[in-house]
């Protein structure tokens, strides 16, 4: 449905020349967003998506083993889609204190992505509301280390910042003036709590992706936080008990279809092909996820299974494919400290899963070495090379 603009532009000053900054209006839309026939179905088939995800954990023995690597999977890709060139290998690699090689910018921001999240579940799962506080503590350690720590961490705009062109004043979309920001985000702290707007929590979490991204409350990490949200809403509303569903891939690979339909929402009002667009992306990916969870448990059984029949030497072997399973990429300093290995035990195991074509050494050197479970890797990597 075309409406009308969904906002109002104000017309301000910034480095001396006019810019019209757009002002949204709250949320939920008016008229009401149109829910029948197509997409009354795409809805169906998302949510039983998501509950299907949401059984990930009846799929595999360790569910906490998928999350850790899935977390960091998504860590990568929505930061590709701000122009990092980080890969997941090497976030892993940072991650490992022994491996040798001085931290990148690159780096320090997905690491610090994971860190905004892995805080944002706990202090929901402690009682703490889904809020604008929470969503400022999460910027906080979203921009903590690297190149954007300099950019009010935590803490509203106060500055009028633009998405496109070299300054608002040629910029393809300017977001709401700095004073517009508090109310603007206040709008959208009371539609995240409306529990009277009858609409489904994954209509929500659509709805208000668009209007976060199109406040931009922040100078920087709008995107990131944006996308974050979405899960936390998720989360938050029961829809799901851990946080697996991450649309960066599907955003990623329709990157221009997405910047698109912000600006017909934002131009036109038409919510509905935003919806439709949101809701294919969150069947296909929870599809996606439930299917990289079913490769994964026949990878684990059948590396177990090849293992078991390498004689004396499978026992210890077989911890440190566990090992592997909980980190795809280590040190044999690592796989001692943390699993009671003797350096010989760890490095003969080692020794194992490499000639079985298991794990491979990335350094080529004789000290500090570090291993990965390659078709592990392989397959958490797939989608996400860097742009």
């Amino acid at each position: 449905m075309k409406r009308s603009a969904t906002g109002n532009h104000h017309t301000t000053s910034t480095g001396g020349e006019p810019v019209r900054a757009f002002v949204p209006a709250p949320l939920p839309p008016v008229p009401p967003l149109e829910i029948s026939g197509a997409r009354q179905l795409l809805l169906e088939r998302a949510t039983l998506a998501v509950g299907r995800l949401d059984s990930i954990s009846t799929l595999l023995p360790d569910p906490h083993l998928f999350l850790y690597s899935y977390v960091r999977r998504e860590a990568v890709l929505s930061s590709q889609i701000e122009g990092t060139q980080s890969s997941l290998s090497d976030l892993l690699l940072f991650e490992l204190a022994e491996a040798p090689g001085s931290p990148l910018d690159d780096v320090s921001e997905v690491s610090n992505y994971i860190a905004a999240l892995e805080h944002g579940v706990q202090r929901i799962r402690d009682g703490f509301p889904l809020s604008n506080r929470l969503l400022r503590e999460m910027h906080a350690a979203l921009m903590a280390r690297g190149r954007d720590s300099a950019k009010q961490p935590g803490e509203f705009r106060r500055t009028q910042n633009w998405i496109g062109g070299t300054r608002p004043g040629n910029a393809h979309f300017v977001p709401p003036p700095p004073e517009e920001v508090e109310p603007c985000m206040g709008e959208l702290e009371k539609f995240l709590h409306d529990d009277t707007c009858g609409l489904p929590v994954l209509l929500k979490a659509a709805l208000a992706h668009v209007q976060f991204e199109t406040i931009h409350p922040f100078l920087d990490g709008n995107g990131r936080l944006g996308r974050l949200l979405i899960v936390l809403l998720l989360h938050h509303g029961g829809f799901l008990s851990e946080p697996l569903l991450y649309l960066s891939l599907y955003l990623k690979e329709n990157r221009a279809a997405y910047y698109e339909l912000l600006d017909r929402v934002r131009a036109t009002g038409d919510w509905e092909a935003w919806v439709d667009f949101f809701l294919e992306g969150v069947e296909r990916t929870a599809r996606g996820a439930v299917q990289t969870a079913r490769r994964l448990v026949h990878l684990f059984a059948e590396d177990t299974r090849r293992i078991q029949q390498t004689g004396r030497a499978a026992a210890n072997a077989l911890r440190v494919l566990a090992a592997l399973r909980q980190r795809p990429v280590v040190t044999l300093q690592h796989l001692c400290k943390e699993h009671a290995l003797t350096f010989p035990t760890a490095s003969k195991a080692m020794h194992v899963l490499v000639t079985a074509g298991i794990a491979r050494e990335l350094t080529g050197q004789r000290r500090n070495r570090v291993f990965v479970y390659d078709a592990y890797l392989s397959i958490l990597n797939e989608g996400g090379q860097a742009l």
